[in-house]
Protein backbone atom coordinates (compact mmCIF):
# COMPACT_ATOMS: atom_id res chain seq x y z
CA UNK A 1 0.00 0.00 0.00
CA UNK A 2 1.38 3.19 -0.71
CA UNK A 3 2.44 5.21 1.69
CA UNK A 4 3.14 9.00 0.84
CA UNK A 5 1.64 11.72 -0.86
CA UNK A 6 3.45 11.23 -4.22
CA UNK A 7 2.19 7.48 -4.61
CA UNK A 8 -1.13 8.37 -2.94
CA UNK A 9 -1.67 11.29 -5.83
CA UNK A 10 -0.33 8.80 -8.19
CA UNK A 11 -3.14 6.50 -7.73
CA UNK A 12 -5.36 8.91 -7.32
CA UNK A 13 -4.62 10.77 -10.97
CA UNK A 14 -4.89 7.34 -12.55
CA UNK A 15 -8.38 6.16 -11.23
CA UNK A 16 -9.92 9.97 -11.26
CA UNK A 17 -8.44 9.81 -14.84
CA UNK A 18 -10.08 6.75 -16.19
CA UNK A 19 -13.11 7.89 -13.79
CA UNK A 20 -13.83 10.81 -15.76
CA UNK A 21 -13.60 9.45 -18.70
CA UNK A 22 -15.87 6.50 -17.82
CA UNK A 23 -18.47 8.63 -16.32
CA UNK A 24 -18.91 11.16 -19.34
CA UNK A 25 -19.38 8.18 -21.69
CA UNK A 26 -21.81 6.91 -20.00
CA UNK A 27 -23.94 10.15 -20.14
CA UNK A 28 -22.93 10.17 -23.74
CA UNK A 29 -20.35 12.80 -23.86
CA UNK A 30 -17.23 11.80 -25.57
CA UNK A 31 -13.77 13.49 -23.90
CA UNK A 32 -10.40 13.59 -24.31
CA UNK A 33 -7.67 13.74 -22.00
CA UNK A 34 -5.27 16.25 -23.14
CA UNK A 35 -1.77 14.34 -21.60
CA UNK A 36 0.70 17.01 -22.75
CA UNK A 37 -1.26 19.97 -20.99
CA UNK A 38 -1.29 17.92 -17.22
CA UNK A 39 0.27 20.86 -14.63
CA UNK A 40 1.13 20.73 -11.13
CA UNK A 41 -0.43 23.12 -9.26
CA UNK A 42 -3.84 24.13 -10.24
CA UNK A 43 -4.34 25.07 -13.84
CA UNK A 44 -7.99 25.74 -15.36
CA UNK A 45 -8.14 28.63 -16.99
CA UNK A 46 -11.60 30.64 -18.10
CA UNK A 47 -13.01 27.54 -15.48
CA UNK A 48 -16.94 29.61 -14.52
CA UNK A 49 -17.83 26.43 -12.41
CA UNK A 50 -16.72 24.54 -10.24
CA UNK A 51 -17.68 21.55 -7.77
CA UNK A 52 -15.06 20.82 -4.84
CA UNK A 53 -15.30 17.20 -2.47
CA UNK A 54 -13.00 16.56 -0.21
CA UNK A 55 -11.65 12.89 0.03
CA UNK A 56 -11.21 11.58 3.85
CA UNK A 57 -10.02 8.57 5.58
CA UNK A 58 -7.74 7.89 8.62
CA UNK A 59 -4.76 7.09 6.04
CA UNK A 60 -5.30 10.70 4.15
CA UNK A 61 -6.91 13.88 3.20
CA UNK A 62 -7.36 15.23 0.19
CA UNK A 63 -9.63 17.05 -2.62
CA UNK A 64 -10.86 16.61 -5.94
CA UNK A 65 -12.24 19.78 -7.64
CA UNK A 66 -13.59 19.33 -11.17
CA UNK A 67 -13.80 23.21 -13.01
CA UNK A 68 -15.48 23.61 -16.09
CA UNK A 69 -15.81 26.16 -19.18
CA UNK A 70 -18.96 26.97 -19.63
CA UNK A 71 -19.11 25.39 -23.07
CA UNK A 72 -18.11 22.00 -20.86
CA UNK A 73 -21.07 23.11 -18.25
CA UNK A 74 -23.34 23.04 -21.44
CA UNK A 75 -22.74 19.83 -22.21
CA UNK A 76 -23.32 18.17 -19.18
CA UNK A 77 -26.45 20.10 -18.15
CA UNK A 78 -27.69 19.16 -21.45
CA UNK A 79 -26.16 15.44 -21.01
CA UNK A 80 -27.21 14.61 -17.24
CA UNK A 81 -30.81 16.58 -17.86
CA UNK A 82 -31.85 15.47 -21.27
CA UNK A 83 -31.73 19.24 -22.54
CA UNK A 84 -34.77 20.02 -20.31
CA UNK A 85 -32.55 22.55 -18.49
CA UNK A 86 -30.60 25.52 -19.22
CA UNK A 87 -27.11 25.25 -17.90
CA UNK A 88 -27.38 28.79 -16.08
CA UNK A 89 -24.90 29.50 -13.30
CA UNK A 90 -27.42 31.04 -11.21
CA UNK A 91 -30.07 27.79 -11.19
CA UNK A 92 -29.50 25.37 -8.47
CA UNK A 93 -30.95 22.58 -10.39
CA UNK A 94 -28.13 23.18 -13.09
CA UNK A 95 -25.36 23.76 -10.68
CA UNK A 96 -26.26 20.32 -8.96
CA UNK A 97 -25.28 18.15 -12.52
CA UNK A 98 -21.69 19.18 -11.71
CA UNK A 99 -22.21 18.24 -8.20
CA UNK A 100 -23.80 15.15 -9.32
CA UNK A 101 -20.77 14.21 -12.01
CA UNK A 102 -18.39 14.79 -9.50
CA UNK A 103 -20.19 12.30 -7.24
CA UNK A 104 -19.97 9.71 -9.70
CA UNK A 105 -16.54 10.62 -10.77
CA UNK A 106 -15.28 10.39 -7.28
CA UNK A 107 -17.09 7.10 -6.05
CA UNK A 108 -16.08 5.23 -9.31
CA UNK A 109 -12.74 6.90 -8.31
CA UNK A 110 -12.15 5.50 -5.24
CA UNK A 111 -13.17 1.99 -6.42
CA UNK A 112 -10.40 1.93 -8.95
CA UNK A 113 -8.24 3.23 -6.41
CA UNK A 114 -8.84 0.53 -3.78
CA UNK A 115 -7.34 2.07 -0.52
CA UNK A 116 -9.69 1.16 2.28
CA UNK A 117 -11.02 3.38 4.64
CA UNK A 118 -11.51 6.57 2.03
CA UNK A 119 -15.09 8.49 1.78
CA UNK A 120 -16.50 11.61 0.10
CA UNK A 121 -17.87 14.49 1.08
CA UNK A 122 -20.88 16.36 -0.03
CA UNK A 123 -19.62 18.57 -3.25
CA UNK A 124 -19.34 22.12 -2.91
CA UNK A 125 -20.58 24.36 -5.37
CA UNK A 126 -18.60 27.36 -7.06
CA UNK A 127 -19.49 29.81 -10.06
CA UNK A 128 -18.05 32.83 -11.51
CA UNK A 129 -15.42 33.91 -14.33
CA UNK A 130 -12.24 32.71 -14.08
CA UNK A 131 -12.39 30.40 -10.82
CA UNK A 132 -8.93 30.23 -9.55
CA UNK A 133 -8.25 27.69 -6.97
CA UNK A 134 -5.66 28.86 -4.02
CA UNK A 135 -3.55 26.07 -2.54
CA UNK A 136 -2.01 26.36 0.92
CA UNK A 137 1.41 27.54 1.12
CA UNK A 138 2.57 24.20 2.78
CA UNK A 139 5.26 22.04 1.09
CA UNK A 140 3.24 18.59 2.15
CA UNK A 141 0.40 20.01 -0.63
CA UNK A 142 0.50 18.27 -3.60
CA UNK A 143 -1.45 18.87 -6.79
CA UNK A 144 -2.20 18.03 -10.39
CA UNK A 145 -4.46 19.33 -12.99
CA UNK A 146 -5.66 16.86 -15.72
CA UNK A 147 -7.04 18.69 -18.29
CA UNK A 148 -9.61 16.93 -20.55
CA UNK A 149 -11.52 18.22 -23.92
CA UNK A 150 -15.32 17.90 -25.21
CA UNK A 151 -14.93 16.32 -28.59
CA UNK A 152 -18.47 17.99 -29.65
CA UNK A 153 -17.68 21.33 -28.89
CA UNK A 154 -14.21 21.76 -27.94
CA UNK A 155 -15.34 22.71 -24.08
CA UNK A 156 -12.90 22.20 -21.04
CA UNK A 157 -13.26 20.60 -18.50
CA UNK A 158 -10.21 20.69 -15.62
CA UNK A 159 -9.79 17.49 -13.26
CA UNK A 160 -7.63 19.32 -9.81
CA UNK A 161 -6.78 16.72 -7.09
CA UNK A 162 -4.74 17.62 -3.98
CA UNK A 163 -3.22 15.40 -1.58
CA UNK A 164 -2.62 16.87 1.66
CA UNK A 165 0.52 15.89 3.97
CA UNK A 166 2.71 12.75 4.24
CA UNK A 167 0.26 9.92 4.52
CA UNK A 168 0.60 7.18 6.86
CA UNK A 169 -0.32 3.39 6.04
Amino acid sequence: MATDASALLSILVNSYTGSLISVSNTVGIAVEFLKSEISPGINAPGSKVAALIGIVGSKMHSTASLMADMQAFEAYVSAFTGGMIKADTDDPMAMSVLGEFTNMISGQALIKANISGLDITPPQMLSGENIKAIPPHKGDVKSFTLPFKIKANGGKVFLILSVHGNQRS
